[in-house]
């Protein structure tokens, strides 16, 4: 079991540490559930009553905060930041050792470093390339021409399909498809011809992918995601989306097809773009927005209407259905008035 005293982890972060240095830390915890081993984190005022009543043994506190706190605690400017570095010296993730599992099946023209970990059933494709550090899971398929950068880590059952470019230190989640067909169809006297996807996928550095993803090859083109791009589960990009570095993406959201989102942009949960549209830099578009023309100024951006009681939201209902009819009775009588 991984365990540092406060005096340690103040090291870690160059935290001011106010309290017993020695006091030995086993591990994370919320406020409620941390024990008198445990370093909690205040972050969301919402949860300042809290503070109070918790049992852990330590805090991290902005100074705001730790002014009358007065159990052991590290004082830092942002405390979600701190946990956030803290969280990886208690990271219980296993460590895969360097090597080939007998069970991988591996073509003879593919390019594996040394020092990668291939795990049990992994298939790679012609002319892969696997660069060093990377880690593939167990039962991972990485297609033809396909190449995987530095520090890339896949968990299990990870597809790439052919001609997939990864940047280094990007994590996949399990589940996740990268570089399927993306949805192109011809109609033709009522009847779909398929078109050929004969692009691929571009992923850059540090970029974080949930489970279940899907991210679809281009038709000609590559699909393109910038560098720290960081997206949730189950998210659905098509054909051709260009997504701008350091954007953060909830889960279930659906981007439609040659879709552009600028850089250091926040899209929350069940958010919907239509295709051919361009998003700016800088834009945050809140949870189950449908997103139906470009955005060209930074700022947030709301769609739908929000949670009420069922017979409220009944009443708004009918009342948004007679909106044209008000309307139309609104200019009559400001034409009348205007005699």
């Amino acid at each position: 079991m991984k365990q540092f005293s406060l005096a340690q982890l103040a090291e870690m972060l160059g935290a001011e540490l106010r309290g017993d240095a020695q006091k030995k830390i086993l591990g994370l915890a919320t406020l409620q559930e941390a024990s008198a081993d445990q370093l909690s984190f205040l972050a969301n005022a919402h949860y300042r009553k809290q503070l109070a009543s918790t049992q852990a043994g330590a805090m991290l506190l902005s100074a705001k905060d730790a002014a009358d706190y007065r159990g052991n605690c590290l004082i830092v400017a942002d405390p979600y930041l701190a946990y956030a570095k803290l969280s990886h010296f208690f990271d219980r993730t296993p460590k895969q050792p360097a090597g080939i599992h007998p069970s991988a099946v591996i073509a003879e023209s593919a390019l594996v470093d040394s020092t990668a970990c291939i795990g049990p059933g992994v298939v790679i494709d012609e002319e892969a390339v696997i660069a060093a550090g990377v880690s593939i899971g167990a039962h991972c398929v990485i297609g033809a021409r396909s190449r995987i950068g530095e520090q890339g880590r896949l968990a299990p059952r990870v597809t790439l399909y052919h001609d997939v470019t990864i940047g280094a230190r990007v994590v996949i989640q399990s589940g996740a498809v990268l570089g399927g067909e993306g949805f192109g169809f011809a109609k033709h006297q009522g009847q779909w011809h398929k078109i050929a996807q004969i692009g691929g996928v571009t992923i850059g550095d540090d970029v974080e992918i949930g489970a279940n993803t899907c991210i679809d090859r281009g038709a000609l083109a590559d699909t393109l995601i910038g560098n720290g791009v960081k997206l949730d589960n189950q998210i659905q990009i098509a054909h051709n989306v260009q997504i701008g570095d350091n954007t953060a993406i909830a889960a279930c959201v659906g981007i439609s097809g040659s879709a552009k989102i600028g850089r250091n942009c926040m899209l929350a949960g069940g958010v919907g773009l239509v295709g051919h549209i361009d998003i700016c830099d800088d834009v945050f578009i809140t949870g189950m927005t449908m997103v139906t023309h470009s955005i060209t100024e930074p700022g947030a951006y709301s769609s739908g209407t929000a949670m009420q009681p069922a017979a409220e939201w009944k009443k708004s209902a009918v009342r948004f259905r007679q909106l044209d009819d008000m309307a139309k009775r609104i200019r009559g009588l400001e034409k009348h008035t205007q005699k």
